[in-house]
């Protein structure tokens, strides 16, 4: 019985998050829009706008359910499901706080790729199903961005695992802190293990993971489909892209996934680039700050922190660039960052051999 309820609870809290968490990010986003283009953004309801992202919720759950006369009803009913729940299975493995994790699998990492790349289906049962040659259109292009950057995402986190030889993800945020099992070394010469803190990050484990993780982020940017690399949804001859028919609930659970899976990059990112839930406070002498900064309430505070801070840059990157041509983003895909991908993936085998060993 006890079981059956934790079965129950674990989903729901997602969910809320979820949706807290994109209510809060709609209403930074368009803040952080106003900063950057020198105005003030919402402003009129509720005290700085506070409660415009929730009238704009409500809204859209008030209005009526509308389907094309011509479209396949039962793909257009199904496909914001199939994209929301893809991104929202891919929360179950992912580590808050130390062993504080919903689902604590061996293979964790291959279990996120898995299931987020169901993404891709939903989009295209979107865009055949609204019978729109613009939602088909925008949804092809979508499908093609996001399997062109599935493949340096899948090389820079193979780069990773090639360092840290696990792919569950609560034992990679072990190895990044005060309380890992094995030796850590800051650019594979100083012996940080007692120190923790950022010192400790992977990312400082090794030269080349610096690299590995832009390539990362770049790439998750493209496969959110968010700025510079939005092309699904250029407004100039694709409207809205693959969502274009949809309204009400349905384009909500869009927007949801799209949120979450913002934040389901970041927190991949974090936990296996920069600490996960491990403090960024080194240990200085007698200072413990590494020791008094970690912990199950330090660790949620931690990870929320580093997530939300590069959700930030994100928004940040999407009101400072402009959008790539469709040339461009497939150019910079297969030229540049998977190139720079495998050399990097090789520089990990030979680190891995000749340094740590």
């Amino acid at each position: 019985m006890a079981d059956l309820i934790v079965h129950i609870i674990v989903p729901v809290a997602i969910f809320a998050f979820i949706a807290g968490f994109t209510l809060f990010a709609v209403y930074a986003e368009r803040k952080i829009a106003g900063f950057v283009q020198d105005r003030l953004g919402p402003m009129e309801t509720g005290k700085y706008g506070l409660i415009q992202t929730l009238a704009d919720i409500l809204k859209l759950l008030q209005k009526e359910f509308i389907t094309p006369s011509a479209a396949d009803r039962i793909l257009f009913a199904a496909a914001p499901i199939v994209i929301f729940v893809a991104v929202f299975i891919g929360f179950s493995v992912v580590p808050w706080a130390p062993d504080f994790i919903p689902a604590n699998t061996n293979t964790g990492l291959f279990f996120i790729m898995a299931v987020v790349s169901i993404d891709a289906i939903g989009i295209l049962m979107a865009g055949w199903g609204s019978n729109n040659k613009y939602s088909l259109l925008g949804s092809i292009r979508a499908i093609a961005q996001m399997v062109s950057y599935e493949l340096p995402v899948g090389l820079s986190l193979i780069a990773a695992v090639m360092i840290t030889q696990t792919l569950n993800l609560n034992d990679i945020a072990y190895l990044q802190g005060i309380s890992s099992p094995e030796q850590i070394y800051f650019m594979g010469f100083w012996d940080v293990t007692d120190i923790g803190g950022i010192f400790a990050w992977h990312i400082f484990q090794a030269p080349h993971l610096l690299i590995v993780y832009a390539i990362f982020f770049i790439a998750s940017l493209a496969e959110c489909n968010r700025a510079p690399f939005d092309i699904p949804e250029a407004e100039s001859e694709l409207i809205g892209g693959f969502h274009t028919e949809y309204g009400g609930i349905k384009f909500a659970f869009l927007f949801l996934a799209e949120y979450a899976m913002m934040f389901l990059v970041a927190i991949l990112g974090v936990v296996i680039f920069l600490g996960g839930w491990n403090s960024p406070l080194p240990n200085i002498g007698s200072l413990r700050l590494a020791d008094w900064t970690t912990g199950l309430g330090w660790g949620i505070v931690w990870t929320l922190l580093k997530s939300l801070t590069i959700v930030g840059v994100q928004m940040w990157i999407r009101w400072t660039l402009p959008r790539f041509r469709a040339d461009q983003l497939l150019t910079l895909c297969w030229k540049v960052l998977i190139p720079l991908a495998f050399v990097c993936l090789a520089i990990s085998g030979l680190w891995r051999i000749l340094v740590m060993l």
